[in-house]
């Protein structure tokens, strides 16, 4: 594993409750900022509704397609200021606490597809990381040990009320029979690379339960034949 840096950062979560015809909802805004990283998101009810890319300086709002089209006037100069609260109040936390380390925790990855498997059918493989502090993580995938780029994304991290942050990773793929697909996941509390496997053949239908189902039920036609052939003999004894 690649050495540690030192990381100093500054999450802020503000979190509001509100109620409509009876209904709860919670929303969520984070902002974040460390010695190299900002992250500004707003989310409601434990999914994102929009994120601020400081790369191309540019909110983006990430609502799924069939939700109604939502504008947010001056969603990146709002992030930009709070980035600039963020980053003062980060350089008070370090003159006051004197740099305290960052606790760490480990996180936990799982990967599965989103539809069900069909050969040549286009699917997307999940990567879902949970558990995990600080964010974010660094997720690589392999498709046959070969590393894949193309097809891949990654949402923003997603914090839990325990502190610790969720995050996902896909992968758009065409099962092919025997191909064996990989996600890494990289972070400061990991010794090593944690790594998830998974194989196209793994969630295809074999004949191993036809057969041994074939099997006990021919068992189980012969044991009902013996029997009911004994018990005529024995009336015939009788």
């Amino acid at each position: 594993a690649e050495p540690h840096t030192e990381m100093k950062s500054l999450l802020i979560l503000s979190w509001l409750l509100c109620v409509r015809a009876e209904v709860l909802h919670e929303g969520i805004v984070i902002r974040g900022c460390s010695s190299s990283d900002e992250e500004f998101m707003i989310g409601a009810d434990a999914e994102e509704g929009g994120y601020v890319d400081f790369k191309n300086h540019r909110g983006v709002i990430t609502l799924p397609k069939f939700a109604d089209p939502l504008t947010f006037p001056g969603f990146y100069e709002l992030a930009v200021a709070q980035l600039e609260i963020c980053k003062y109040d980060l350089a008070n936390f370090d003159r006051d606490y004197k740099n305290p380390p960052v606790k760490l925790d480990v996180p936990h990855s799982t990967i599965y597809t989103k539809d069900e498997v069909q050969l040549d059918v286009e699917n997307h493989l999940i990567c879902h990381v949970s558990g995990f502090f600080p964010a974010p993580v660094s997720v690589y995938w392999t498709r046959n040990e070969q590393n894949v780029t193309e097809g891949t994304s990654i949402n923003t991290p997603y914090p839990s009320k325990d502190g610790t942050f969720t995050q996902i990773s896909t992968l758009k793929f065409t099962p092919q029979q025997g191909d064996i697909y990989s996600c890494t996941v990289q972070h400061p509390a990991l010794e090593q690379p944690l790594t998830r496997v998974w194989d196209v053949e793994q969630d295809q239908p074999g004949i191993g339960p036809a057969v041994f189902c074939g099997l006990g039920l021919t068992v189980g036609l012969l044991g009902v034949a013996t029997g009911t052939f004994f018990l005529i003999k024995g009336n015939e004894c009788s």
